[in-house]
């Protein structure tokens, strides 16, 4: 498979069916509204009775399923997961939801984010005789859970505070569904409701539009939450909490349409485009934005400035995921499979492309060529953040700095680098009123780590995973 070298990616997204009959049917229209989150792999676990059953498999969820298999797969609580993986690489081990059959019964786990302490964890636990079946950090909850003693919901709480790190666990029995968020915020969960009374979780409320449900409410940083019979339980597994989401959930991993902590994603990207021409203003012929992610930024770009905004790039969203680019010539040629230039629009034109993210640059250095040969006569660059110069330990594909291109180059570094005619970013100021603007949230209360370094949790399991792997015995 070939990676994207533009592209970001987020680990997965996670989605869950409480109290309704064809829950793995409702749980495939809730994956699928996420299937942006991951494309890697999906999977359903449903439970019949006291019986849980799993499908899972690698590719995108229409390829997955297929409705004969979501006929058989009766029941009324599912849970759902689609995949990038970050965290213990990827092949169908680490496809989720994880199932564990013990002699005191089912356990179904899927998970979103990354756990910075996995590795000192699995260690513990293996020294103690727990064998893990694959390399993903979400099994970790599982062997703590099983090895805990008391009710259910405690063994949950105390496997949690073990737990370091950014996640969205939905954790099925075979007479119960837990959620829970970790103690930071980080990433997102929520709470919808069916017109039967059915509850639903999910990554963003995109899904909700789609399976026609009504938003009840965010899942709140170290909730945990049942629900059984029909009713919900609520608790907290900390006291030491507080509201960070990620930045990039607003900036980049989200659907437009989502609602995230009561902002909506379209406006705080649209808030973004208008803040980078306060910020960074220059003068041209028409504003374009990089499909898809950027296009709400540059209708806000092109909003303040009163430069019109055209489609001067256009996506080709049937372009394989498995695409062949054997050698460099092919390559090239991928990025013009994948994004065209209109030259009727950008020929003989200055023009402003907006994107959301620089991160190793080499897609950009192609856009900003495929805009020149084009006819664009400059050729202008606005990032929709700042820039991205640390790596994210909490479920963004970007392990070391030495990828991050900004980390090496400073701005005027970086423009000769793309060939554009100028580079601007968003400062961290303009990203926190972007997104702040809208809401009671404090400026505080959004993670930016990626962009200052500013560290939510202590970085121990990424700081000595190199001397880990050096020194540890062979078997």
């Amino acid at each position: 498979m070939i990676v994207n070298e533009r592209e970001l990616h987020e680990e997965c997204g996670v989605f869950a069916v409480c109290g309704y009959k064809d829950a793995a049917a409702m749980c495939y229209y809730g994956l699928h509204s996420l299937q942006h989150r991951g494309q890697e792999a999906a999977g359903i676990i449903v439970k019949d009775h006291n019986k849980l059953s799993i499908r899972k498999g690698e590719g995108l969820v229409t390829e997955v399923f297929h409705q004969e298999m979501l006929t058989k797969m009766k029941g009324d609580f599912a849970i759902g997961h689609v995949r990038y993986s970050t965290a213990g690489g990827g092949g169908y081990a680490n496809v989720q939801p994880l199932l564990f059959r013990t002699l005191n019964g089912s356990l179904g786990i899927a998970h979103n984010g990354n756990i910075v302490n996995a590795n000192q964890l699995k260690a513990e636990l293996e020294s103690k005789g727990s064998i893990f079946a694959s390399t993903s950090d979400t099994e970790i909850l599982g062997h703590l859970i099983m090895r805990a003693e008391g009710r259910m919901i405690d063994r949950i709480c105390d496997s949690l505070q073990r737990l370091d790190g950014a996640f969205a666990f939905l954790i099925l029995i075979e007479n119960a569904l837990y959620v829970a968020r970790d103690k930071y915020g980080l990433r997102p969960l929520t709470i919808g409701q069916l017109p039967s009374g059915a509850y639903v979780f999910s990554s963003e409320t995109c899904a909700f539009e789609v399976v026609g449900a009504k938003f009840i409410k965010d899942v709140q940083p170290g909730e945990v939450i049942r629900v059984k019979d029909g009713q919900l339980l609520s608790k907290y597994y900390t006291d030491q909490r507080s509201n960070h989401i990620c930045a990039m959930e607003y900036i980049y991993f989200s659907r437009p349409d989502s609602q995230l902590e009561g902002i909506n994603v379209h406006t705080s990207r649209k808030n973004a485009g208008k803040q980078l021409f306060y910020e960074s203003s220059v003068d041209a012929d028409v504003v374009i934005g990089v499909p898809d992610s950027s296009i709400s930024a540059a209708i806000g770009y092109a909003e303040v400035s009163h430069i019109p905004y055209e489609m001067g790039l256009i996506k080709n969203k049937y372009v394989g995921r498995t695409f062949i680019q054997p050698t460099q010539e092919m390559r090239e040629q991928g990025v013009r499979m994948k994004l065209s230039a209109v030259s009727s629009i950008v020929n003989d034109k200055r023009v402003i492309m907006i994107d959301d993210s620089i991160v190793r640059g080499t897609t950009s250095k192609r856009i900003v060529r495929l805009l020149k040969d084009a006819g664009a006569k400059e050729v202008h660059v606005r990032i929709a953040s700042p820039q991205f110069k640390f790596p994210c330990y909490y479920g963004v594909d970007t392990a070391t700095q030495a990828e991050l291109i900004s980390s090496k180059m400073d701005v005027n570094e970086l423009c000769r680098y793309i060939e554009a005619d100028s580079l601007a970013f968003l400062s961290e100021k303009g990203i926190q009123n972007s997104i702040c603007s809208e809401s009671k949230k404090q400026h505080s209360e959004i993670c930016l780590a990626c962009f200052n370094g500013k560290y939510l949790t202590s970085l121990y399991d990424a700081e000595k995973a190199v001397k880990h792997c050096t020194e540890k015995d062979s078997i």
